[in-house]
């Protein structure tokens, strides 16, 4: 009977632990089961049983589905923690790198400034050769503290070095043929040779007689060509008027006053050539307008 009963209640929707009797049994009066239990506290009794039993079960269920509510949030906690350490170390090895990295090139710039100071007080011949050099260098005692730069480095540094060398003597070399005003575009080396030999700029340029000449030569074709570059007779043809056409020959008497005209007398021919190719040239474009020839287009515009 009691078996019964209960599953009379099981088949109850919505009963918890919040069910009163005085409800249920009202939806339950018709049913044999409920008037096959005579006594009604023994119905009540039943029911609180039952529900009490139920209620158990809900909380146990809730329970459990508390637990694992929490054991997922821990779950989740875990796996944020684990991927903020990944994401610690990640930066921390890029901090590391970043810094190592900076740490070798601290050093390496350290080592190209103790080899370039080395270049500078111990090779000062700008014909010295690597294999001659490097004796030298490695007896000096700040030769260790360029070990961190491979072979390669060391050789390109020094061939700079000598070229900066080269540079600075070549410089002071031209610096003396420029202050020596006796030269001119057509003077011979065997000339310039006298002059100049007892100046210590020439000799420290080079002991080879033909790397000075070298030079000496090269020295003149740029004053040559920067002559020829300089060569405007535009400055004075230009104030020419539509009235008084310039004539080839006016033009010469013109410039022969003029200093770039004059330092181009060594080679006559050549400079007669460019006179009067630009002559030339002005005589095809026809004289300048005058001075008021774009007036009236000026007004008309207005």
């Amino acid at each position: 009977m009691k078996k019964d009963f209960l599953e009379l209640l099981q088949e109850q929707k919505n009963l918890d632990k919040h069910s009163r009797w005085s409800d249920v049994k009202k939806s339950m009066a018709e049913d044999a089961r409920y008037r096959a239990v005579d006594s009604s506290s023994q119905r009540e009794e039943w029911f609180k049983e039952y529900v009490a039993k139920l209620a158990s079960t809900q909380h146990g269920h809730e329970g459990e589905e508390e637990s694992a509510r929490e054991r997922e949030k821990q779950e989740r906690i875990e796996a944020s923690l684990r991927e903020r350490e990944k994401e610690v170390q990640r930066t921390l090895s890029t901090h590391l790198r970043e810094r190592d990295k900076e740490r070798e090139q601290h050093k390496h710039d350290e080592a190209v400034q103790h080899f370039n100071a080395l270049l500078t007080d111990l090779v000062r011949n700008p014909d010295a050769s690597w294999r001659e050099a490097k004796r030298t260098l490695r007896k000096d005692h700040r030769w260790d503290l360029v070990e961190p730069l491979e072979r390669e480095e060391r050789e390109k540094l020094f061939t700079e070095h000598l070229e900066q060398l080269q540079r600075k003597k070549k410089d002071k070399y031209r610096d003396l043929l420029d202050e020596t005003t006796a030269i001119t575009l057509s003077s011979t080396w065997k000339e310039v040779k006298k002059i100049i030999r007892e100046d210590p700029r020439y000799s420290k340029f080079s002991s080879s007689e033909r790397k000075c000449e070298k030079e000496f030569k090269e020295y003149l074709k740029d004053k040559m060509a920067a002559a020829k570059s300089d060569f405007r007779p535009r400055s004075k043809l230009r104030n020419r008027s539509s009235t008084c056409w310039t004539s080839k020959k006016s033009s010469r008497l013109s410039l022969q006053k003029d200093k770039r005209y004059l330092v181009l007398g060594c080679i006559p021919d050549e400079r007669r050539k460019l006179l009067m190719a630009y002559v030339e040239d002005l005589d095809r474009r026809g004289p300048p307008p005058p001075p008021t020839a774009s007036e009236p287009t000026r007004r008309s515009n207005k």
